[in-house]
């Protein structure tokens, strides 16, 4: 397979730009694997390494398909060979070492010392391969008091700050329907990698330039907490309070100190995005909701309009629900006005712009079709593509044991019948 995706990445002349990287994939759920996921999208090899019963549980998370796979990891394991073993026994352990040292990059996201119990620690992995990108995703980070704590996104959306401001004031914090904290922790691990992959070149190029010792150890640990990449997302929070003592408080569908940028419902019952917020689209706005009247010098700019907030949403309020949602957008739209409506699934599945962009793509799963989200950014010279959904649970145990470790087949076939690798 991988061959086959080669020969037709040389004959259109589109390389991946991760082609030749070889990635160990030992993490489990979201924020490991979706940096696998964005790192063989642009062409790494992604090698999985999964319990020998039942997989990754992200397998049987949410809504099952026929094979009683879930869709979420068809799409979550796009571009990965998957292959199975018992990391609590010595051999398993043996194993991933051996393939460790084959590895350009390792991306885990268990618990604070779990790798190092189990003997698989960037101590003893550097033993055996020093130019290794050793990836670690975890709830708080490798070290700190709350280390050891276990760390899922939901805890740590919270201590980043995100809980905190998002929701309506005087209820309780709302929750992103989505495991946002994971993601994010997904995306710092990938371009963490990239930087890795990046500095360990040129540690190499400048060990050239002073010979003999050579370059020594050229790899790194990249640390991820899932905190820490909510934290990075939060703006000005902590140098507001630091200045002027202000703690940023929930602001319900608004966006704090920033005005016009709301939400509204229309005549339909359907609620369109407007932002209003810069002085020349804020006039724009005003004068096809009919009130040139608040576009006077009193709200010229951005703090003025923030004094007369409740004015302001009040006015674009009461025109929005004199039309319907369609409506609304098309004046906004002949004016210029920055606006849209609140998609859902089926909305974006649907969408003339995510189609144009080839936002949606269709795999072959077991003989049926599944559309599956694409991965950006989009690089026009080396683009990233899906190759293939994600894998059947040990799909690729003979490609990695026997082809990739040279074990030979009579001794895989023992090392099946002791359950430290599944079936070949």
């Amino acid at each position: 397979m991988a061959s086959q995706i080669l020969k037709r990445q040389l004959s259109t002349g589109k390389i991946k730009p991760l082609r030749g990287i070889r990635v160990l994939e030992m993490g489990q759920l979201i924020a490991g694997p979706f940096t696998g996921t964005i790192l063989g999208y642009y062409g790494a090899e992604v090698i999985k390494v999964e319990p020998i019963r039942g997989g990754d549980p992200i397998r049987v998370w949410r809504d099952l398909d026929k094979d009683g796979v879930s869709p979420w990891f068809r799409s979550l394991g796009r571009n990965k060979k998957s292959c199975t073993i018992d990391l609590k026994t010595p051999k398993g352990q043996e194993l991933v070492k051996q393939l460790a040292e084959k590895s350009d990059v390792l991306i885990e996201n268990f618990r604070p010392n779990t790798m190092e119990k189990w003997g698989l620690g960037p101590d003893e992995i550097y033993k055996l391969n020093p130019d290794l990108i050793y990836t670690r995703v975890s709830g708080y980070g490798q070290t700190g008091p709350y280390s050891s704590r276990p760390g899922f996104a939901s805890v740590c959306e919270g201590m980043g700050g995100f809980r905190y401001v998002n929701g309506f004031p005087g209820e309780a914090p709302v929750r992103p329907n989505m495991s946002l904290g994971d993601s994010l922790a997904g995306l710092h691990a990938a371009f963490g990698v990239l930087l890795g992959l990046i500095a360990r070149d040129k540690l190499k190029q400048e060990a050239l330039l002073q010979p003999p010792n050579g370059p020594g150890k050229t790899g790194q640990v990249v640390d991820v907490a899932i905190y820490e990449s909510v934290f990075n997302m939060m703006e000005s929070i902590v140098p507001d309070y630091d200045r002027f003592g202000k703690i940023r408080e929930a602001s319900g569908t608004t966006l704090t100190g920033i005005v016009p940028t709301n939400v509204y419902q229309c005549k339909d019952g359907k609620y369109v995005i407007i932002g209003g917020n810069g002085d020349s689209i804020y006039k724009r706005l005003m004068t096809t909701a009919g009130r040139p009247d608040l576009t006077t010098e009193e709200y010229g700019n951005n703090a003025d309009r923030v004094q007369h907030q409740a004015v302001i949403d009040g006015a674009i309020s009461s025109w929005t629900k004199t039309l319907t949602a369609a409506q609304v957008l098309e004046a906004l739209d002949a004016s210029n006005v920055p606006s849209g409506r609140i998609y859902n699934a089926k909305d974006i599945v649907e969408d003339d712009q995510y189609n144009a962009r080839n936002m949606i793509e269709t795999v072959d799963v077991n003989g049926t079709s599944l559309k599956i989200p694409a991965i950006t950014p989009k690089l026009s010279e080396t683009p990233g593509s899906t190759e293939w959904a994600g894998p059947n649970l040990g799909q690729h145990n003979r490609e990695v044991f026997l082809e990739l470790l040279g074990i030979p087949e009579q001794e895989a076939n023992q090392l099946v019948k002791e359950k430290i690798i599944g079936g070949i």
